[in-house]
């Protein structure tokens, strides 16, 4: 009797649970993957610039002490500190890390059925959408509003911009299959939790 009273407990416990794995978007999963892969795509970008400013003899952090003039302003421009570049470059990798989420989000749940190319396009056409985004609907407000000064439009050439945010779009593109969730209902025979 015991027995079976401790069966019907345990089908009652699992008929009220939410089966696990989930059976189709993983949205907590995939937030997180998001997250891993923003930071290795924005560690890329910021890489891409390094090589990029050293090849048009800037200073290779140019990138960042434009970005730094966010909460600096002007002085960030000088800026030759080890510390406050180091510093710009976390501040770099952690935007990239929450711009991952929205960024793997969409294209493994619009475009995950979708053909190789047309993801490519979709992660393309993401990246150009953050850059406008970030560029013109808020920076080149917001920055001269709180700072008085509009250096990140002004002293990063559209060409940089443009190619920052594309690598990391086509980065995040090249590596999210690592980070991809198969259902079970979705999964073949043979087939793990995470391909």
């Amino acid at each position: 009797k015991r027995l079976a009273r401790l069966e019907e407990e345990l089908d009652r416990v699992s008929q009220s649970e939410p089966p696990w794995p989930p059976r189709q978007y993983y949205a907590t999963y995939h937030l997180m993957a998001g997250m891993v892969l923003g930071l290795v795509a924005s560690a890329a970008s910021l890489l891409f610039n390094i090589v990029g400013a050293a090849m048009l003899n800037k200073h290779p952090l140019e990138l960042i002490r434009v970005y730094l003039t966010f909460p600096l302003g002007e002085k960030a421009l000088t800026l030759d500190s080890g510390f406050a570049l180091a510093a710009g470059c976390c501040l770099y990798l952690m935007t990239g890390t929450i711009g991952g989420i929205p960024f793997y989000m969409i294209l493994t749940r619009y475009f995950a059925g979708t053909s190789a190319l047309v993801r490519f396009f979709a992660a393309s056409g993401l990246g150009l959408g953050v850059w406008i985004i970030n560029y013109y609907g808020l920076l080149y407000w917001l920055q001269p509003a709180l700072i008085g000064g509009n250096w990140i439009v002004d002293q990063v050439p559209i060409f940089v911009a443009v190619t920052t945010h594309l690598v990391f779009g086509w980065t995040i593109y090249l590596l999210s299959h690592w980070g991809r969730f198969t259902p079970p209902s979705l999964r073949g025979p043979g087939q793990e939790d995470v391909e």
